[in-house]
Formats: structure tokens, sequence, C-alpha cells
């Protein structure tokens, strides 16, 4: 039975288990199950991974702390209609999926909000089983660009239980139960070039596969604690190709690269003037309604993904990152 779950911090002021200041509001609620050891899995990135030395409060740069799951259901039944989605984060522990299927079904029974379920790759049987506790949708995190890094950052080489193609067929399988409701991460960053990373989105894309984009942050005692975030310009770049293949704007086969760096995105300038002035492309994509505040960055930048429309000075400066 589940007793306690992880709470991502902003999430918790919204829903007034804590108190709090909020410099952009999160719009999906964040839980995270909760687990007395490291998660099974290594993925060199990750706070929670078996081989890390990170406070397991830590996700990315943001700290969850540790609740009654009893307290998150009253509190989602007073105010879980401040969210507009709830995800579950899992990590990968024996009794995983139990747990998912019981936070989902409790959390159904306290609100009306749309749940994702992130979590590792599952069996068939497992995906439907979430599908029937009442599971909206489902990521599978991909992380990585390529199977050479996926192994190198969270595989075999990284001593992970994780295998590239064992993701791929997870995706697949959820994409059989949830149909377009399916989704994946990616992280800019682990070494990949723009060439690799947008030859990703495309494959994915092509899947029918919802892509979240992320930048790579720097977590204290993890393995890669030393690397450094992703330039913002090359993260820009990646962000418009990104939005221009998911409204079917380009193909990465129209595209023209120059040492892995995109200098053509295969649209005529009217077109990629007009995706640029909507300013959606440069906020936080994924799950629909999640906007994910300060994941990857500080407050005080820079900023890689907007949790709100950019304002027209950070556009003017998205501008100038991207040579337009």
């Amino acid at each position: 039975m589940v007793d306690q779950v992880r709470i991502a911090f902003g999430t918790g002021i919204v829903l007034g288990l804590w108190r709090g200041q909020l410099a952009v509001a999160p719009t999906t609620a964040h839980l995270l199950t909760y687990y007395e050891g490291r998660c099974n899995a290594n993925c060199k990135f990750c706070p929670q991974a078996k081989g890390s030395r990170a406070d397991l409060r830590m996700l990315s740069r943001v700290v969850w702390p540790r609740c009654e799951f009893e307290r998150v259901i009253a509190a989602l039944r007073r105010n879980g209609g401040k969210f507009h989605r709830l995800c579950v984060q899992a990590v990968n522990h024996p009794n995983v999926i139990d747990d998912i299927c019981e936070i989902v079904t409790r959390v159904k029974e306290a609100c009306r909000l749309p749940i994702s379920v992130s979590c590792q790759p599952l069996k068939r049987p497992d995906i439907e089983k979430l599908a029937s506790s009442g599971a909206e949708r489902i990521s599978i995190a991909l992380d990585a660009a390529t199977p050479e890094i996926f192994d190198r950052i969270k595989g075999s080489a990284a001593g992970g239980p994780y295998r590239w193609h064992e993701h791929l067929r997870a995706l697949d399988d959820a994409k059989r139960v949830f149909g377009d409701r399916v989704s994946t991460h990616l992280i800019v960053g682990l070494g990949e070039t723009e060439q690799e990373m947008i030859e990703a989105i495309q494959f994915l894309h092509d899947r029918g596969i919802t892509i979240g984009l992320f930048a790579f942050k720097p977590i204290p005692n993890t393995p890669l604690a030393g690397r450094a975030q992703p330039d913002v310009l090359s993260y820009r770049r990646i962000q418009l190709a990104q939005y221009l293949i998911k409204q079917d704007l380009t193909d990465v086969k129209h595209m023209r690269f120059n040492n892995g760096l995109v200098v053509d995105f295969g649209v005529n300038p009217a077109t990629l003037q007009e995706v640029v002035d909507s300013r959606v492309p440069f906020m936080t994509s994924g799950c629909p309604n999640c906007n994910r505040p300060f994941y990857n960055e500080s407050p005080l930048g820079p900023m890689y993904n907007y949790p709100r429309r950019p304002t027209p000075s950070e556009m003017a400066t998205i501008r100038v990152q991207l040579g337009l």
C-alpha cells in the first residue's frame, strides 16, 4: 500500500501543502513514487540513480519533499482544479507497477485531472494495467538521441538495466495500448550533434510519439556533475526544428547541416518568421498543459524552456540567438 509519495516543491505550494513563492505556477501537478532506496536504474544524469551520491529529494534541479499520500489526496480534492494535468513519475523499483496503479486510482477518485505516467519501459500487460487503472497517457524516456549515447549514459556501459531496443519496443507497445497518447523525453547536451538530435526527433515524430525536450542540467554528486549545460543558441535551433517537425512544416530530409549544425530548416523565410513570431516553439514541450517551470534552469537564466509565452524582450533575445 502506498503511504508516502514525493511532491515537486512547486506542486506542493499550489496544493497548499507548504508555503513558498512561485515565479510561475506549474500547470501540471507532479508526484514521484516514494522508495526507501535508490532507483534500480543508473542513468548518469539522475540524482535518483543507484550509482549516484546525490540528495534523494532531488529530481533534476527540483526538490521533491516526501509527503503522506493521504494528505496529498485531501489537497487534490481541495485544490486539484488549479492544475490542468497530473503526472506520476516513477523510480525503478520492484513494486513500481502496483504503486503507480494505486496512485493513479486514488488520484482519479480525488479529482478529474487527466493523468500522465512517466516510467521505465514496461511489458505489454503492465502497460495495459496502467491504462485500466485510469492513466490517460504514458511516457517512456529515451533521453538520449542515439543508441551509442543511450548505452553510455543509461545502458549497459553505464551499469544500468536499460537497452535502446527495449525502450523502442516498449514505446511501440504503448502506442498499441494508448494510441496517440504516448510521450518520450529527449535531453539535449549528452554528447549528440544537432543533426543527431533532430534526426531522433523526426524518427519519434514519424512513430506518432510526443516529445518532451529537455536541456541537460548537471546535478552535484552525479557522474555528470562536471558536464556543462548545452549551448543555449544550439538549444534554440533544436527547439525550432522540433516545432517545425511536430507541425509537419518540414522534415529532416529537407534540412541542411554543416558539421552537425543545422543551417537550413527546410522552410521558406516567411513561414519561419511566422513560426518564430508565435513564440510557441520556445515554450516547454511534452504532454499537453505541462509547463515544468525551471526544471532545467534557474529563474535567473539562461532560459531553455519558457514556462509561459516569452515576453517581447525575451523574444528579441531569442531572435538574436537564432540569427534572425
